[in-house]
């Protein structure tokens, strides 16, 4: 079988933690320093097997990725294709189990949609954010999309790829629909809108973010009950994806908390 590989010490640990499949994981290491000697053991301690081997069979290890993705830093990860470093989602369960009121104690529950976010950093980048503030689920489309640059996204993240579940449908307008159909509100995020922290951003919320270049699609947008927007005062016209989505994010939890 053929297998990935994951480098980064942030990507690494938190696969390693996050494993329920600790025989498809395998650990190659050399020169060890105190960082990869903690990450070896917590890999035995889970039951990962560790090959201490030759830099040079590390760097023939990574030399297919990416030039970021090559610094390997003495370790990297090796992990069954089967298994992904990104934790799946099944979305209709998902909306199945999310369908009615929030449990008791339960403020809100959140839903992130990248609409042709295709930059795995940028997706990285938000599925981080979405481990910060407490996102439930991050959906991406099965097309235009960085779905598959699951290494880069472990990366970008620092391993919070790990964590978040994410969810791939095949059309994320009928997507948006259902999850309106099990009570949540649907906000997009673009200039011209209602200024977030004037928004009341509580209860069961899905938050869409276009891409750069487009924005969100039209069908999309007009699936939306409302627009937020982001007051800033800089002379350039936007903020990066990942940025708008931290700063979105950010201002759900802030109202959820006070």
């Amino acid at each position: 079988m053929s297998t990935s590989v994951i480098t980064g010490f942030h990507a690494v640990e938190e696969r390693i933690r996050s494993t329920e499949e600790p025989s498809k994981l395998t650990v190659l290491y050399a020169n060890p320093g105190p960082r990869v000697k903690k990450i070896v053991q917590a890999a035995q301690e889970k039951g990962i097997a560790c090959t201490l081997v030759k830099a040079a069979e590390l760097d023939a290890a990574v030399a297919e990725l990416s030039p970021a993705l090559q610094d390997h830093r003495g370790l990297v990860l090796q992990v069954e294709a089967a298994s992904s470093g990104v934790a799946p989602a099944d979305f209709d369960a998902f909306v199945a189990e999310h369908t009615g009121p929030l449990p008791e104690g339960k403020k809100t529950s959140v839903v992130v949609v990248l609409d042709s976010v295709t930059d795995p950093h940028n997706v990285g980048a938000i599925i981080r954010s979405c481990d910060q503030f407490g996102a439930d689920l991050v959906v991406v489309p099965e097309r235009r999309g960085a779905r598959g640059d699951s290494e880069v996204i472990g990366r970008s993240s620092a391993g919070a790829s790990a964590w978040v579940p994410v969810a791939t449908v095949t059309n994320l307008v009928r997507a948006v629909e259902q999850l309106k159909g099990a009570g949540y509100w649907v906000y997009g995020a673009d200039m011209g809108g209602t200024s977030a922290p004037e928004s009341k951003l509580t209860g069961k919320l899905v938050l869409v973010m276009g891409s750069e270049g487009t924005g969100i699609s039209r069908l999309l947008e007009s699936s939306c009950d409302g627009i937020l927007s982001i007051p800033t005062c800089g002379k350039l016209d936007s903020l990066n994806v990942s940025v708008a989505a931290g700063v979105l994010l950010y201002e759900i939890r802030r109202q959820n908390l006070s």
